[in-house]
């Protein structure tokens, strides 16, 4: 049997209840919130659990997960200093990482390309590199991407978990359904018509 990560009993309160799921080596779980305002509360809430940040009398965390966020400068930074893709790459890559140089395989982007500068794909990308580079447990969403990137970082995701990482998407459309192990839905407790 494969080794036990995190061990969800159910997370709910007076607005919603994500049904309880286990998360085991090998394993890309989807966690599927309605495409809602209140869907961007309930995110950072998982987040903050399954990345181990926040503790929840529901949830066990074994394996902490790291969330690979989106690659983000203040605005002085962006402005006066902007950070280039090797920068950032020296700051946040682990460099014997076989993810070290993957973002030159596109070849448009080299070490002196502004981050600014990069559109939603490689942006995120770049992120999912530099988080892969150091761990193959992971939490990730899909904000910024097209369908193309969204399909090529999913499919990044489950050759790298194997059967030893594993992954935890959270987001507010199904389309990675079909790359899924398993498949979660949030149930909301309110009327999301009236709410809104």
């Amino acid at each position: 049997m494969k080794k036990l990560l995190i061990e969800s009993k159910g997370i709910k309160t007076d607005q919603y209840f994500i049904p309880p799921f286990e998360v085991r080596e090998g394993d890309f779980i989807f966690v599927h919130l309605e495409n809602h305002i209140a869907s961007c509360d309930v995110e950072e809430k998982v987040i903050a659990i399954f990345t181990g940040k926040e503790k929840h009398e529901s949830v066990t965390i074994i394996k902490p997960h790291t969330f690979v966020k989106y690659v983000r400068e203040s605005k002085f930074r962006r402005r006066f200093f902007p950070t280039t893709v090797g920068e950032y790459l020296f700051r946040n890559m682990k460099r014997k990482s076989k993810f070290a140089k993957k973002i030159y395989e596109i070849d448009w982007i080299n070490k002196n390309t502004q981050l600014i500068k990069l559109p939603g794909n490689p942006r995120k990308l770049i992120s999912l590199y530099s988080v892969l580079s150091k761990t193959n447990h992971i939490i990730f969403d899909l904000a910024a991407q097209d369908f193309e990137g969204i399909e090529h970082a999913a499919r990044i995701v489950k050759d790298e978990i194997g059967n030893k990482g594993s992954a935890i998407l959270t987001d507010r459309c199904d389309i990675l359904k079909k790359f899924c192990t398993q498949y979660i839905r949030i149930e909301w407790l309110i009327d999301l018509k009236e709410d809104a």
